[in-house]
Formats: C-alpha cells, sequence, structure tokens
C-alpha cells in the first residue's frame, strides 16, 4: 500500500481508502467485517463513513453502517491503526435530501453538530473520531450533480465561520482530530480557509468530492486549491458507481448491481455517459487491464488525490480494486485517456 499525508497533518493515509456506504443495504453486516477484515490486511487504514449510511438514505436503516464499523471494532481492537473518517449531514432543501435527522431541522451548526458527532461516536464505539467532515453545505451550492447558478437563494443559512467554531467545540473537546468538507465548491473552500487563517479557527485538511474518468471537474479550479493548500481529494464515485468496470455495457443490468437496484443515479446512465463508459472499458482492454483498476489506477495518479474511496459488494471486487495501488499507466496510455476526455468531457458530473 502507499500512504499520502492528510492535508498538513502528520497522518498517513492509505492511498486507497474503504468506502462503506453499501454496508446495511446491499451488504450484510457479516460481509463487512469481512471487507474490513481484507482491507486491512492489505493496508488500508481510511475507512469512510456518514451518520446517512447506507445509501440510499432511509430513516429505518440510517446510521446502520456505523454500527457495523463499531461492532467491528469492538471484536477486533486496534482502533489506532484506523484512521476513522465520518460525515454529518446538513440540512434538507430538496426531495433528494433527507428530513428526518434532528427533527427535521439539521444544520451545521453547535448543537447540531455536536449531537451528530455523540450520535455517530456511540455507534462507532470510540471515543475519538480521526476526521469529521461536513455531508454537503449548509447553503444552496452547485453540488450532487447540479450545474448552473444564476442567482443567490434566499434561505436561512449557518454562516461558515459559525459552522468553523462549531468544529473547533469538537476538536477542543477531543471528540475530532481533524475537520474536513465533502460535496464543496471552490467559492466554500476558499471560505473555510479564509475564515480558518482570519479567527485561528481548525483548518480544512480534506476535500470529499467526486472525481472519476467520467467526472473530471474537480480539476478546474478544486485541485488548485489541493495542491497549493494542502487540502487533497478523497475521491468518491471512482468507479462512477460501476459504469467503469463495463458491467453495464450494452444495457445489461446484473442482479443485484446499484444501478439495477436504484433509480437515483441517473446521472451515470446517461447516453453520453455510457459512450464515455464504453470507450474507456475497450482502452483498458486494448492494453491488456482491467477495466476497474484503468479507472482507479488513473485517479491514484493524481498529485491532487490524498485517498481514492473504494467500495464493492464482495470480495473478489474489493481486492480486484485494491490492487490497482501497484499499477502505473504508461505515458502512451494517460495520453489516450486524455484525448477520449477531450471528445466526451465530463459526462456524468
Amino acid at each position: 500500500m502507499q500512504y499520502r499525508k492528510l492535508g498538513n497533518t502528520d497522518i498517513d493515509v492509505s492511498l486507497i481508502g474503504l468506502g462503506t456506504m453499501t454496508w446495511g443495504e446491499q451488504n450484510t453486516e457479516a460481509e463487512a467485517h469481512a471487507q474490513l477484515d481484507l482491507a486491512r490486511d492489505h493496508g488500508i487504514n481510511l475507512v469512510d463513513t456518514a451518520e446517512m449510511y447506507p445509501i440510499p438514505p432511509r430513516e429505518a436503516t440510517q446510521g446502520d453502517t456505523e454500527t457495523m464499523i463499531g461492532n467491528w471494532l469492538s471484536a477486533r481492537g486496534k482502533r489506532d491503526e484506523l484512521i476513522l473518517a465520518t460525515k454529518a449531514v446538513g440540512p434538507s432543501r430538496n426531495p433528494g435530501r433527507p428530513s428526518y435527522f434532528r427533527n427535521g431541522k439539521a444544520c451545521l451548526d453547535s448543537a447540531n453538530l455536536i449531537e451528530a458527532v455523540n450520535d455517530s461516536l456511540r455507534r462507532l464505539k470510540t471515543d475519538y473520531i480521526d476526521l469529521y467532515q461536513l455531508h454537503w453545505p449548509d447553503r444552496s451550492a452547485n453540488y450532487f450533480g447540479k450545474l448552473g447558478m444564476d442567482r443567490l437563494e434566499q434561505e436561512e443559512t449557518v454562516p461558515i465561520e459559525e459552522t468553523l467554531r462549531a468544529l473547533e467545540e469538537l476538536v477542543k473537546s477531543g471528540k475530532v482530530r481533524q475537520i474536513g468538507v465533502s460535496n464543496e465548491t471552490p467559492w466554500g473552500l476558499h471560505q473555510y480557509l479564509k475564515l480558518a487563517e482570519q479567527a485561528g479557527l481548525p483548518r480544512i485538511v480534506s476535500i470529499q468530492n467526486p472525481y472519476s474518468l467520467l467526472n473530471r471537474s474537480y480539476e478546474v479550479g478544486l485541485s488548485e486549491f489541493s495542491l497549493r493548500e494542502q487540502v487533497g481529494l478523497l475521491a468518491y464515485s471512482p468507479l462512477a458507481f460501476g459504469m467503469l468496470t463495463g458491467k453495464y455495457e450494452n444495457g445489461a443490468r446484473p442482479t443485484g448491481a446499484r444501478l439495477t437496484l436504484y433509480s437515483r443515479f441517473q446521472r451515470y446512465l446517461n447516453p453520453r455517459a455510457q459512450q464515455a463508459s464504453a470507450a474507456y472499458v475497450a482502452l483498458a482492454r486494448e492494453h491488456n487491464l482491467s477495466p476497474a483498476q484503468l479507472a482507479l489506477a488513473f485517479v491514484n495518479s493524481r498529485p491532487f488525490v490524498t485517498s481514492n474511496l473504494i467500495g464493492a459488494t464482495n470480495l473478489v471486487q474489493l481486492k480486484e480494486n485494491i490492487d490497482s495501488v501497484s499499477l502505473t499507466l504508461s505515458p502512451e496510455l494517460l495520453e489516450a485517456v486524455e484525448k477520449l476526455h477531450l471528445e466526451m468531457p465530463n459526462p456524468a458530473v
């Protein structure tokens, strides 16, 4: 395994991180524990979860993923060998966001974040979280595939400085070691960094946003922040919900696969995304590579990436994904990837 620094800290995190959002929905607790065992055996130390998981979110299963991780920690021990990351939900502003958190009044203020952290600690069976992230902004902004912004929404929102002061409370209490954001924009990331410097507040060390061959929008604006400000990317959906593995080729819908089961992830199934996926899959096969490993090795190779968060529903997939860390793409193959990207840029933003 390779390791990279988490932001400007002395914390080393594995280049491959373990994503967990299927646990409790597509995976049982026993399967989750087997994935954790395999991941740890292969040097993965970063485990990423969220109070909202599993996905798709449902009130009946909310928190089950953290509980499964907590039970594994309780059974296996060695808490200090893991970098445990979780997330707090922001407010629900559209039908796609769950509204059942904290009596429908979830936001990124002190009361909400303290309650959220305490609940996560209880489920995770630990007394500290290594990386505490804000799952999405408190304000309306371009995230989760939203494009275009021609006006500012008139809405009640918690100021970023207030959120940072709430996070400072959690860091001082010892319940949180480091803080990060997720699904954030260049403007938002700049505000967090500027306000932290001006007011002497905790500094963001990571940003968790989507990044894959089908969605390289992170490279415009945010990647420069990562490189210049040491706020590395924790890349999620690096396989574009499995599209880049080739398993959905020619309209196939494998039994139990994510895009077969759930209709909410349509941005990965639009015609341009399917066309681009087929091209990347074909390119991988031309070079005698697994399509999944090509997609993951590309993400691994980006200097602004701190960790590539992989997810899998079985151990065979997980092992293949982990093995991408040892793959180096040739200059010729990277040039071919760039050619396809220019022909079909970001079809699944």
